[in-house]
């Protein structure tokens, strides 16, 4: 049988031990099964990862690791259709208020039953103040939930509750239609009380964590990898192909490339856009783009000066070149935008607002520009600087030096610079509101625009990282949330999505496709907008065919 990963590693007794993986699998893979090969699977995420725990983390990359342990109430299959999770079955009221799960009877990796009070504990736990959680916000649609995270209730109030060991009952704040996609994102996702509770913020290291999902991890070593090994307690462990995943926290698109070449990668989720047919010539097959939900857009900091002035705002925002920036710097496929809500996204059949300038000529855009500064008091006696803080993975840092010179068109006196921060770094910034003009992205948490919208309410909290407070805007999302008619929701989304985006609290910039290398070796990918690829459903030809590959762990000298 495979060794333990955990206990290899204890038996080594070494500090400094790390996985070498170079042999496992990967492209140029004979899928023979010798010896190690295509025992593990190698993904590389696009930044450190900070955290793993579901209630803690905002970010696309930790996912990956996060979605591979555990699973909430519904799943999705690899082209991301919705499907039953830990819920086999549910029932909802006619008002479309109270949602009634009956669950699978499953377990977590150390023998103890997942029940329906691990989802009322966990459900609590994301809206707990002193949990901070920064996507709370998400799951205020649950009755009570806004009351309780801002301490006016106690978790006892929310609108959750255990009817029995196997049956969960969820009570909304309104109808909410796109409920069981959101219960595939990982703040819905339970957690194991027993284990929270026994070693606080440290149950995430791999000596202390219990998961009810496909794989479990068993070591991690920050800025280098995170590796989990298959759960034999999944309730569909037989169906699990890979005996491990090892994710490389790997920024730097030119390492990714020697590792692929080197046969030590076999996922990234991310590549150069620039360089995309390069990219297919070199690597041929591995190049997989597709339509996507996310929108690249820019904030700015409202809350304070210069940018309180919607004319300051508006001016930089109408400099920026974006036909420039998506035709001649960005990944093939980008196209420029001038509204935020992406226009694939499902439940907003109406007609899409944009900003008012969308049709407006460059030599407009930049006139109109200087002329809004100009009345906001800037001018050679009085010029404007700002800083512009980018992302240092993807095209973004690319686009940056662009943006700096489009809004030094406007007139002289505008002074731009532009700072390069480790994305970790720049979205910890965002959430803290410090920052004047601020790169970011935001994919789509499920299908529906609300995702979007509800980023820029004022009650959103951290994720409303330019702090944009307009309670007209409030007042029409809190109107769509109670409108059960699809078309009049819309319409309302509509109505607001315009009014935000003549306040120019963000700047849309650009709607992405989504961007990965995949080895064509590997079966059971597949290609959907929001972007997510579950590890439990990837596999190879020689592991489908019955293959007992084994895996070994030695030294860092090895490698």
């Amino acid at each position: 049988m495979m060794k333990s990963l955990k206990s290899v590693l204890l038996s080594a007794g070494a500090a400094g031990l790390v996985l070498t993986l170079a042999a496992c699998g990967g492209s140029g893979g004979n899928g023979s099964g010798d010896g190690d090969e295509a025992a593990v699977l190698r993904r590389g995420i696009s930044a450190k990862v900070d955290t793993l725990d579901p209630h803690r983390s905002s970010a696309k990359w930790e996912n990956i690791v996060i979605s591979d342990m555990i699973v909430g109430l519904m799943t999705i299959t690899p082209d991301r259709e919705v499907i039953p999770g830990v819920a086999e079955s549910w029932e909802t009221s006619e008002d479309g208020l109270t949602w009634t799960f009956n669950l699978r009877e499953s377990q977590w990796s150390d023998g103890e039953p997942v029940t329906a009070d691990d989802f009322v504990y966990a459900f609590r736990r994301i809206q707990n103040p002193e949990i901070a959680s920064q996507y709370s916000s998400l799951l205020y649609i649950v009755k009570n939930a806004a009351q309780v995270n801002s301490g006016e209730l106690p978790p006892e109030e929310l609108g959750v509750r255990a009817i029995d060991d196997l049956t969960f009952e969820i009570t909304l704040e309104e109808p909410a239609p796109y409920l069981l996609g959101l219960l595939t994102h990982y703040t819905t996702y339970p957690v194991p009380q027993h284990i929270v509770e026994q070693y606080g913020e440290a149950w995430i290291q791999p000596d202390n964590i219990e998961v009810n999902g496909p794989y479990k991890l068993a070591y991690w070593r920050t800025g280098d990898q995170l590796v989990s090994e298959k759960n034999p307690l999944f309730y569909e462990a037989d169906e699990v192909c890979f005996d491990r995943v090892a994710c490389f926290e790997i920024e730097d698109a030119a390492a990714v490339e020697r590792r692929i070449e080197a046969g030590e990668l076999d996922i990234n989720n991310g590549f150069d856009g620039g360089r995309t047919e390069e990219l297919e010539a070199k690597f041929p097959g591995w190049v997989r783009t597709a339509p996507s939900l996310i929108t690249t857009y820019w904030s700015f900091n409202s809350s304070q000066e210069p940018f309180d002035d919607v004319r300051v705002r508006k001016a930089l925002s109408l400099a920026l070149d974006r036909e420039f920036i998506v035709d001649r710097v960005l990944t093939p496929g980008y196209i420029p935008a001038y509204s935020f809500v992406p226009p694939t996204m499902s439940n907003y059949n109406v007609e899409r607002p944009e900003v008012g300038f969308a049709d407006m000529s460059r030599e407009e855009r930049l006139a109109e520009a200087r002329a809004l500064l100009e009345e906001a008091g800037y001018g050679p006696d009085n010029q404007l600087s700002f800083e512009f803080i980018h992302r240092s993975t993807d095209d973004n840092p690319k686009a940056a030096p662009v943006a700096q010179a489009n809004w030094n068109e406007i007139a002289p006196w505008v002074n731009a610079e532009i700072l390069r921060q480790d994305t970790k770094v720049l979205y910890a910034r965002l959430r803290q509101s410090d920052f004047e003009v601020a790169d970011g992205a935001w994919v789509a948490d499920f299908d529906d625009p609300i995702n979007f919208l509800y980023l820029l309410d004022s009650e959103t909290g951290q994720q409303n990282y330019g702090r944009y407070s307009n309670p007209e805007y409030d007042a029409l999302l809190a109107e769509a949330s109670r409108t059960r008619d699809l078309q009049a929701r819309a319409e309302i989304f509509a109505e607001a999505e315009a009014m935000m985006l003549e306040d120019y609290p963000i700047t849309p910039m650009w709607i992405q496709v989504t961007k990965n290398l995949v080895d064509p070796e590997l079966t059971g990918w597949a290609e959907n907008a929001q972007d997510d690829h579950l590890s439990r459903w990837l596999c190879r030809a020689d592991i489908e065919a019955g293959a007992e590959p084994e895996a070994e762990a030695t030294d860092s000298a090895g490698e």
